[in-house]
């Protein structure tokens, strides 16, 4: 198939039933440089699970969500008090957004903390 604004598009075909006479392509090493999402042996899984650099805790990745959370926030006081003493300074576009963003990192936390609350419940019952 020819495109003048694109040029030519070569299709990868991966099933032999596709018409054509190209070699036809088994794996994602042989196309691009894209590593496979899940790990292949165990030894991959448990450096996954470790992390490249000693990785994130579980601890580390609430604090730092709770902190996004934060941030939000301030920035949406930061942006109303702004509006109220410079209105000039400030597009009232630009403070919906940060409410409506703030609101729903706000609204997805909730649900986190609910949801890992009721996962907690469940286990400490099932016994």
């Amino acid at each position: 198939m020819k495109i003048p604004e694109i040029g030519s598009i070569d299709m990868i075909r991966t099933d032999e039933a596709h018409f054509g006479n190209s070699k036809v392509v088994r794996s994602f090493s042989e196309t691009s440089s894209v590593q496979p999402v899940f790990p292949v042996s165990a030894e991959d899984a448990r450096t996954a699970a470790a992390g490249k650099a000693g990785g994130m805790s579980f601890q580390d990745y609430l604090i730092e969500a709770v902190n996004a959370v934060n941030s939000n926030q301030n920035d949406v006081s930061r942006l109303e008090e702004q509006v109220i003493t410079d209105p000039d300074s400030v597009d009232i576009h630009d403070v919906t957004i940060a409410m409506a963003k703030a609101r729903m990192s706000l609204n997805l936390a909730q649900t986190v903390i609910d949801r890992i609350v009721t996962g907690w419940n469940e286990i400490t019952t099932t016994r």
